[in-house]
């Protein structure tokens, strides 16, 4: 009696394959006295990484094999604030290649756990430098000795924003039925939002990508840049975006927990920001008459920032 070998996918591809696609939700409550006008979320920490960053890391780390740049026993290298780290030791934990990672010393305690539990070698850099200190890092461990590396400089590499430009704006699209008329996302690396805004610019003109950013050099919004003074990602470009609005720490929190409480989703701080500086939008075109479909990211979960200290403060709603 003849017998069939099961077909069984590696899993490295099974986890290649679950990295986008993510749900777009409608937070009824914050829209609920705003006429005309719809709130809508990508739920990034669908992403078997848990982020947003897994589209990047994904399309990073495919593309350096495919060219052949990360080759049998070189480790992957790269400054990361914790989420594309995640998502780099993940998929070298399943497709067997070593990864090392520069990252800010003061990233949560649930982030360095995750790291710890893949197994990443991680190098700690001086808190006070932030993702810039963690960034000159890997430059210099990878100057030194670039046999060893495949540096794979998340801020000036294309894939970055490509992943965004071929999978996120696509989706954004697809599931809006293309009415979206505002597009949202916070400037890290700043791929998520050039990607997706060259592509949804391609699809509409007329729709408005607007970018935002901290307020200040000195902010508690982790994996997001003030432009003005942070190192700036080779990837960046400033003329895509019609507008730039910057979010307050404190402004940010403040929507994190009101998320939680009103619309029943536990979300991390830049999601917070992103849907704070939606929610300003929103309330613009409401006050205006317009009808609008706003589209913004939620990069990842509340899960990696229980910890910090916010949750537990007494503060009005946003």
């Amino acid at each position: 009696m003849a017998t069939h070998s099961p077909q069984v996918q590696s899993l490295g591809s099974t986890l290649l394959e679950r990295i986008g696609n993510t749900p777009l939700l409608r937070l009824e409550q914050l829209a609920t006295n705003l006429p005309g006008v719809q709130l809508l979320a990508k739920a990034e920490w669908a992403n078997p990484g848990g982020s947003v960053k897994d589209r990047a890391a994904c399309s990073i780390v495919t593309a350096a094999m495919k060219q052949g740049k990360l080759g049998r026993g070189q480790h992957l290298l790269d400054a990361t604030s914790g989420n594309t780290g995640i998502a780099y030791a993940m998929l070298g934990a399943a497709m067997g290649f070593p990864v090392t990672l520069c990252v800010p010393a003061n990233v949560s305690p649930e982030r360095k756990r995750i790291l710890s539990a893949y197994g990443a070698n991680v190098v700690w850099t001086d808190p006070n430098d932030g993702s810039d200190g963690a960034i000159r890092k890997a430059r210099a461990l990878a100057a030194a000795d670039p046999e060893k590396y495949y540096y794979a400089d998340q801020y000036g590499n294309n894939a970055n924003w490509q992943a965004h430009y071929n999978g996120t704006a696509n989706e954004i699209w697809k599931q809006t039925s293309g009415q979206l008329t505002h597009f949202i996302a916070g400037l890290g690396t700043s791929g998520t939002f050039v990607g997706t805004t060259r592509r949804l610019k391609e699809l509409n003109p007329e729709i408005q990508c607007i970018s935002m950013q901290p307020d200040s050099p000195f902010n508690g919004l982790e994996g997001l840049k003030h432009m003005a003074t942070a190192i700036v990602p080779p990837i960046y470009d400033p003329s895509l975006a019609d507008r730039d609005v910057e979010i307050e720490t404190e402004a940010a929190y403040r929507m994190a927990k009101r998320l939680a409480r009103t619309e029943g989703l536990l979300v991390g701080v830049s999601s917070g920001a992103a849907v704070a500086a939606s929610l300003r939008v929103a309330e613009e075109e409401a006050a205006a008459g317009r009808e609008a479909v706003i589209v913004t990211i939620l990069p990842d979960s509340a899960d990696k920032y229980l910890s910090e200290r916010f949750w537990e403060e007494e503060q009005a709603d946003a």
